[in-house]
């Protein structure tokens, strides 16, 4: 049955619809193409601009962190191998002094060297190694105002992003005890604090209760219990800055990122052999790094879990980190160090909730959520993990006492 020509005309505006709309769909693929041939073009450019070996291909993104820009360069050098390096962007929005945050590194990874050349170690692959500038600088500015940095690629390893067994837990737990190790005599007082205030407990509660007396969302009224909960303990918040201040416990060298995404872990043996991500190195305390591992790898549940029962401080897995950790530290630690890590486990979960509830109370502007009320829910989970470990801690003390005595043994 032929068609009419109303069918006719229909059939024609529908080909002028598909042919334009591919036309616009060809003409924004373009554009696209256009868009990431010149972000490519521009990271090889800056990728130039450091003392590489060899003739650099596409820098492609690389890994998943959340803060940086992470790129992987890959070479070819004059006798056909391949060498990799790692081109960061660094953030400045979270950090706003990045030249500072580079002279901490170099401070530290030069530091760092000396002694794993001293132990017999692989400088190469125990410590990241910052690679120069054409300049001979630890980084550059570029035309854009960003800045960049470079570091040698650490072969045959791998990093979890999530603890398998409890011997990923304790291989992590030794590896951040063993940066703390080799760095103990390491001068902390040089490095600059690439993010004021970080663990600084005193200023969280203060940042807190301004919040509070603000309550700019009018949300106060609904979470009096939450409040409650960390204005009744505001004297703990100083146990860890008083104890700095009073040199009861010695200002260190400290991570302040320990996820267990941070350790390079060696494809071979499976130990980890290599502390990385280390922008918030600065001056503190080791019951920080501690006890922010405990916070998040000794829960029995998530960060955000909404059924608070299912959350509790594991006490195998808080035994498990401490072992690993005290003997990855090998004796640096004091003793009074090793009798307050159960107060760096809970002063560093009651900081993280009282982060997010003055989150909460602010009009959630810094964490990023995923649903309303994201962050109370957070404040909740850690609330109830602090409420656990305060409800262990006789149990929590006696693992620190039999470590401290055990050490001693050893040693």
């Amino acid at each position: 049955m032929p068609y009419t020509a109303a069918e006719r005309r229909k059939m024609a505006e529908n080909r002028m619809e598909k042919g334009q709309e591919t036309g616009r769909n060809t003409r924004q693929n373009t554009r696209e193409k256009e868009a990431a041939d010149s972000r490519i073009a521009q990271w090889k450019k800056t990728a130039c601009r450091f003392t590489m070996e060899g003739i650099p291909g596409d820098p492609v993104p690389f890994g998943n962190g959340h803060i940086n820009d992470t790129l992987c360069v890959s070479c070819k050098t004059e006798d056909g191998k391949e060498k990799r390096y790692i081109l960061q962007r660094i953030n400045q929005e979270v950090f706003k002094k990045p030249e500072q945050v580079m002279e901490n590194i170099v401070k530290v990874t030069a530091f760092l060297r000396k002694k794993i050349r001293q132990a017999g170690g692989d400088p190469e692959r125990e410590t990241l190694n910052v690679v120069p500038t054409l300049e001979g600088e630890s980084c550059l500015r570029d035309e854009n105002g960003s800045w960049w940095r470079m570091y040698h690629f650490i072969e045959d390893t791998i990093c979890l992003e999530e603890v398998r067994t409890p011997e990923d837990f304790y291989n992590s737990a030794v590896a951040f005890g063993n940066f703390q190790r080799l760095l103990a005599d390491f001068p902390a007082e040089q490095l600059h604090e690439s993010i004021p205030d970080f663990h600084n407990t005193v200023q969280r509660f203060e940042n807190f209760r301004r919040a509070l007396e603000k309550d700019v969302c009018g949300r106060a009224a609904g979470v009096e219990r939450e409040i409650r909960f960390f204005l009744d303990r505001e004297a703990d918040t100083h146990e860890i800055c008083d104890a700095l201040k009073e040199g009861r416990i010695p200002l260190r060298v400290t991570h302040n990122d320990t996820k267990l995404n941070n350790i390079m872990i060696d494809t071979d043996t499976g130990k980890g052999i290599c502390v990385v991500d280390l922008d918030t190195v600065m001056p503190g305390s080791a019951l920080y790094d501690f006890g922010d591992s405990i916070r998040f790898g000794a829960s029995t549940a998530a960060e955000d879990e909404k059924d608070l029962s299912l959350v509790s401080c594991s006490l195998s897995l808080y035994e498990t980190y401490a072992r690993g950790y005290v003997r990855g530290c090998g004796g640096s630690l004091t003793d009074e160090e090793i009798r307050l890590l159960p107060v760096g486990a809970r002063l560093m979960t009651l900081e993280c909730g009282m982060r997010f509830l003055t989150d909460y109370l602010e009009g959630d502007v810094y964490f990023k959520i995923h649903r309303p009320e994201h962050n109370l829910d957070r404040a909740r989970t850690q609330i109830r993990l602090v409420e656990d470990m305060e409800a262990k801690w006789d149990l929590l003390s006696a693992i620190g006492e039999t470590l401290g005595k055990t050490e001693k043994t050893e040693l």
